[in-house]
């Protein structure tokens, strides 16, 4: 349990984890300079990040690399290496915090089994020295379409070219094109929509050589990820079928001005016995940014049973219910239906600490992608932060959505906290839900007890007295289309 081994997660280490973000910004910063005009410092940040690989899979490729790249011959081979050498980096990061925490949680993780998946590794993604094995096939035997991939590769080529500071409205607009064409393909939308989002986030920072500071990590990440997934498509290998009951622990929402996600953390016990595994999934909605609060839940409307689920704090029966190898369950309301109540707190302090961990897919090897759930109890709150037997851990209050009963105040007034454990430089406990005393009553919050609508009084006379804005809009739309 984390409230035993909070001083073991937050002790220093592990070793190598700055020196190997280090080679990573290296590599932002050149890819920020652009690989056209190659100097001094950028080459040699380069040529760092070529040495890391000596000894693995990628050592002679990526010196190969990077010598073309300073010698102007550019190709999209030695881009996919380059990419995946800092891929490489940021999964050792990732298996290095990962291991740390899980060992500190007692947690048992199952191994990632190449096997489970079936083609060729993409190019490019092969760990580094130490790291665990990669490798998976693409998520369906369906034919992608090469010439889409490769419009992607072409304008990720003209980005890395351009580099960060030489990024214009001209050097965006090619994107267009190309992200149109893949969302009609339904196994490359996920690659459409991490296009969309740099592309939208470059356009809005035009002209990106008159900013004082650039995202440089954030851009490297996407930039990273979308070279090696126009590659082959999709990577995260086959879902398998699977029955039994979800016991749900929290829900994570991400909340932007075009989209509402809520990603749904709990506990698989599997139809006919076996090992409880810890599993997620999620659904999403576009939205606009005038729709907030509690409203964003209606958009998610088409999904019933989830959502009374979560208001209801319900068990899910689930009956062939696709899972991904990285435990990610494809979610279709159809196949589960609601069960019996099932307090979140209650089934983390019986079930949480023997729940088997999924294992964590090649490309989703990143250290911004850790969040594991856990059960905090018996700790005060100080200042933001979660002191318990004298270690501390900071309290990630900025991911708090705002269409929730969850508030900084319950947190602060809380003595248990179901939760999910994160690294951003430093470990973060990000709360899902919170055991309090206020005014000398217990109360109890969670992040989805308004997925079918809030249920404090003030607030629902707050929104009748706005109106219904996701309504208005949907009769907008309606009347649009029937014109």
């Amino acid at each position: 349990m984390l409230d035993l081994q909070l001083g073991e997660l937050t002790a220093a280490g592990p070793d190598g984890v700055d020196e190997a973000l280090g080679l990573v910004a290296g590599f932002d910063g050149a890819l920020a300079h652009g690989f056209a005009r190659i100097g001094e410092e950028p080459a040699a940040a380069l040529a760092a990040l070529a040495g890391a690989m000596a000894g693995g899979p990628l050592g002679e490729r990526a010196i190969e690399a990077v010598d073309k790249v300073i010698a102007g011959s550019i190709g999209d081979e030695h881009l996919a290496v380059l990419a995946g050498a800092r891929a490489a980096l940021t999964g050792a990061v990732h298996d290095a915090l990962l291991a740390r925490l899980d060992t500190a949680l007692g947690r048992e993780r199952a191994p990632w089994e190449a096997a489970s998946a079936t083609g060729a590794v993409p190019p490019g993604s092969a760990p580094a020295t130490g790291a665990a094995p990669s490798g998976a096939a693409p998520a369906t035997g369906a034919e992608i379409p090469a010439n889409l991939l490769a419009g992607c590769r072409a304008w990720l080529r003209e980005l890395a070219i351009a580099g960060w500071r030489g990024v214009d409205h001209d050097v965006v607009a090619p994107s267009d094109q190309a992200i149109e064409a893949l969302l009609a393909v339904p196994a490359l939308r996920g690659l459409a929509v991490l296009l969309d989002g740099l592309a939208a986030e470059l356009r809005a920072s035009c002209p990106v050589g008159t900013m004082d500071r650039l995202p440089a990590r954030r851009w490297g990440d996407l930039w990273t990820r979308g070279v090696l997934l126009s590659r082959s498509g999709p990577w995260h290998g086959g879902a398998e079928p699977v029955s039994g009951r979800l016991l749900i622990l929290g829900a994570d929402v991400h909340e932007h001005a075009t989209v509402i996600r809520v990603q749904v953390h709990g506990i698989l016990e599997p139809a006919g016995g076996g090992q409880a595994r810890l599993v997620r999934t999620g659904v999403a909605a576009a939205k606009v940014d005038t729709i907030v609060g509690p409203a964003v839940w209606r958009l998610m409307s088409g999904h019933p049973v989830l959502l009374g689920a979560l208001a209801g704090h319900r068990a899910l029966d689930l009956t062939d219910m696709p899972l991904l190898p990285g435990g990610d369950l494809v979610w279709h309301d159809d196949r589960a239906a609601a069960g019996e109540e099932a307090d979140p707190f209650t089934t983390a302090r019986v079930l949480l600490g023997a729940a088997q961990a999924a294992p964590v897919p090649p490309l989703d090897r990143h250290p911004v992608r850790i969040a594991e759930p856990v059960l905090v109890e018996g700790y005060k709150v100080d200042g933001g932060t979660l002191e318990l037997g004298g270690s501390r851990i900071e309290l990630d209050l900025d991911r708090l959505p705002t269409g929730t009963p969850l508030t900084p105040e319950l947190v602060a007034a809380s003595s248990a906290c179901l939760g999910l454990v994160r690294w951003d430089g430093r470990w973060l406990l990000q709360p899902l839900a919170v055991q309090a005393t206020v005014k000398k009553k217990p109360v109890t919050a969670h992040t989805g007890d308004w997925a079918l609508g809030p249920t404090d009084p003030k607030v629902v006379k707050a929104e009748a007295k706005a109106g219904d804005a996701v309504a208005v809009l949907r009769e907008r739309a309606g009347r649009l289309l029937r014109k």
